[in-house]
């Protein structure tokens, strides 16, 4: 009797449990794959009419070429005109070169602008800024995300306070200050240092890079303590290394942001030999020819795109791997 009562229970038991799960990843394929289609404006039905495709096309056609136009469109053009005449530029600006191309004038303008000079001037800058601002963000990060003293929080704070202080407000008083620098009353104006000292102090930067350091592993950093690695070490040996990604962006966003700069070196330099290109083609405005000028902007906005286009790989891949890295 027992066992007439026992064995249809172990039966149900046993077929009830899901031997195949092969079927229940389909049904969850085919739901995730319905909800997909259900969070577009175009349901799937609709997407089989070839009206609506024909459709679609166009407006990703239109799309993509407003973009064009919008995003290259003033830089195509100021290549246009870098090798036109004057008189073109003036009378037919989005003509093709009715008098020819004046291949000429990026020779003419590197001799008699002196682009030269300035180029160079740029990218002591741009270096300048680099090394000081890298430097302070991080060494700064490691202060407060890795050292972490009592008063990190406090640092912390008053780092990312300065994001709400717009730059002009402390125009004026950044200007006294390299006018004649406080304890060692030396006058910075002139000088390259007047650019890099204030540019090394990047608010951003410091906390940008303090976020990645956040997210990296801490045990990694106990066990290099345990086997007597001083703070420089923790610092030089491991941190930087595991820093790569981080340091990449952070030096794109520095150096653009360094060869673009104009206010600033037009209130330091006022020597035409250290002004960059920003300040120096803006200078010889008024007296450059119109063609020879058009060249040297040319020039000035077309290096650092080059640079990017040779190392947009590493660039795209620092900036991807620069929240991969998980505590």
């Amino acid at each position: 009797m027992t066992d007439t009562l026992t064995a249809p229970t172990n039966e149900v038991l046993v077929t009830g449990l899901p031997t195949d799960p092969a079927p229940q990843r389909r049904r969850t394929r085919r739901r995730k794959a319905v909800e997909s289609q259900d969070r577009t404006n175009i349901s799937e039905l609709d997407r089989k009419s070839k009206r609506m495709r024909v459709g679609l096309l166009i407006l990703n056609i239109v799309l993509v070429a407003v973009l064009l136009v919008i995003s290259a469109g003033p830089l195509l053009w100021l290549a246009k005109a870098a090798v036109s005449t004057t008189q073109d530029i003036l009378r037919e600006p989005f003509a093709w070169w009715p008098s020819g191309i004046q291949w000429h004038n990026l020779v003419d303008a590197w001799v008699k602008i002196d682009i030269g000079k300035y180029l160079l001037n740029t990218v002591w800058l741009a270096a300048g800024v680099w090394f000081f601002g890298m430097m302070v963000a991080l060494t700064g990060a490691y202060g407060i995300s890795i050292l972490r003293p009592s008063y990190a929080k406090v640092v912390n704070a008053g780092v990312l306070a300065t994001l709400f202080i717009p730059g002009v407000v402390s125009l004026i008083a950044q200007y006294v200050t390299v006018l004649d620098m406080p304890l060692l009353h030396w006058n910075l104006i002139n000088t390259f240092w007047a650019v890099w000292l204030p540019a090394a102090a990047s608010a951003f930067n410091v906390l940008l890079i303090t976020r990645f350091f956040d997210s990296l592993p801490k045990d990694v950093f106990e066990a290099a303590k345990i086997d007597g690695a001083g703070p420089f070490q923790v610092f030089w040996r491991i941190v930087l290394p595991m820093s790569k990604p981080i340091i990449g962006v952070t030096s794109l966003i520095t150096i653009i942001g360094a060869w673009k700069e104009f206010l600033w070196p037009l209130l330091v330099l006022p020597s035409p030999d250290l002004q960059p290109l920003s300040v120096g083609l803006y200078k010889v405005t008024a007296s450059a020819d119109l063609a020879l000028l058009m060249a040297g902007m040319f020039i000035s906005v077309i290096l650092p795109i080059v640079l990017f286009l040779i190392f947009q790989k590493q660039f795209l891949k620092s900036a991807g791997q620069a929240g991969a890295i998980k505590g």
